[in-house]
């Protein structure tokens, strides 16, 4: 059984536009989905020229046991003060005996703090020196507050573990 089939004739097509830019078909990489971009980490250098009351408040904070004591070294960026000392405590405990520890010791070198913030609640209490700011966490606040990574092009500043 034969059957005819007649072609099909086109319907009358639109005319085609053209654009500055062609169309580029891109292909994404299976190995890059699903990954979170890194962000670089600034380079870490001696601690080199910094301030008598900055290391004692390092060493006020690594005396009552801070974590993850970070010091960053803001004078080449536009920032509002020089240094940031960052760090964690385990509790609300402890956070508030690392921000009265770094006060007593401070305050021993006559200097007081211009402001304090946060001290009740102490999930993250900000001494401000206004050359230096000091900020105690509690764990998950640091996480997700990520200081270390908003300020990532700063300089680290080695501290010395005692």
């Amino acid at each position: 059984m034969a059957t005819d089939r007649a072609p099909r004739k086109r319907a009358a097509s639109r005319p085609k536009i053209k654009t500055a830019t062609p169309r580029r078909k891109t292909k994404l990489k299976s190995s890059k989905l699903g990954k979170t971009p890194k962000t670089p980490k600034a380079p870490r250098g001696p601690a080199a020229r910094v301030p008598a009351d900055v290391m004692a408040a390092v060493q006020a904070a690594l005396d009552k046991k801070a974590e993850k004591l970070e010091l960053l070294d803001l004078r080449d960026g536009l920032a509002f003060t020089d240094f940031f000392i960052i760090c964690t405590g385990n509790n609300i405990r402890q956070v508030q005996a690392i921000a009265d520890g770094i006060q007593e010791a401070l305050r021993d070198h006559g200097v007081r703090p211009a402001l304090v913030e946060g001290y009740q609640r102490a999930e993250w209490i900000l001494l401000d020196y206004f050359d230096f700011i000091v900020h105690v966490f509690t764990p998950g606040t640091r996480d997700f507050y990520a200081l270390d990574r908003l300020w990532g092009d700063a300089r680290r500043i080695e501290v010395p573990a005692t």
